[in-house]
């Protein structure tokens, strides 16, 4: 009886400090992306891609910011509001964020990946993947990689958020 019950003790302790565990490690992830909750919800789903392209060697953080501005420019120029806000965040402004702002415009994954999929084509016609003969195999991931981004954040600003470790 005994035995058994120290066991059933030793069960318990040790599910209590897996959970705990567990807990420090969510808390320290959230503490290290210090923009969730701030400007967009904590992170719900994550991947990693291996960019085809390297950081060109003169960028730095004003030319990640020039980049943003472009983007938005051309956002603002359309004849209808934005569906989405994108910026840099980060010391080195290295933190891309796309955050939507029409309700349910960006709430799944899918749609999310649909814009990666939009600004993929738009980068492909970049004078920057032709000059480069990239056109073809290089994706919205890898420009980012090119001006040395090395996170992208996209969420719904409600509830959704997905973040991409550009390696």
């Amino acid at each position: 009886m005994i035995f058994s019950l120290t066991r059933g003790l030793a069960g318990i302790l040790a599910a209590a400090l897996m959970i705990t565990a567990l807990g420090a490690a969510l808390a320290e992830e959230q503490k290290k992306d210090r923009h969730a909750g701030y400007y967009y919800p904590p992170t719900t789903s994550s991947e990693t891609y291996e960019a085809r392209a390297t950081t060109m060697p003169d960028t730095d953080r004003s030319q990640r910011i020039k980049f943003i501005n472009n983007l938005t420019e051309q956002l603002l120029s359309r004849p209808y509001p934005p569906q989405y806000a994108i910026f840099a965040k980060g010391d080195e402004a290295q933190k891309l964020i796309i955050v939507g702002q029409q309700p349910g415009a960006l709430g799944t994954i899918y749609r999310a990946r649909a814009l990666f999929a939009t600004l993929t084509a738009v980068a492909r016609r970049s004078r920057l993947f032709q000059e480069f003969g990239v056109q073809e195999y290089f994706t919205f991931f890898d420009l980012a990689r090119l001006f040395g981004f090395t996170r992208i954040t996209i969420s719904d600003g409600e509830s959704f958020s997905h973040q991409i470790y550009l390696k």
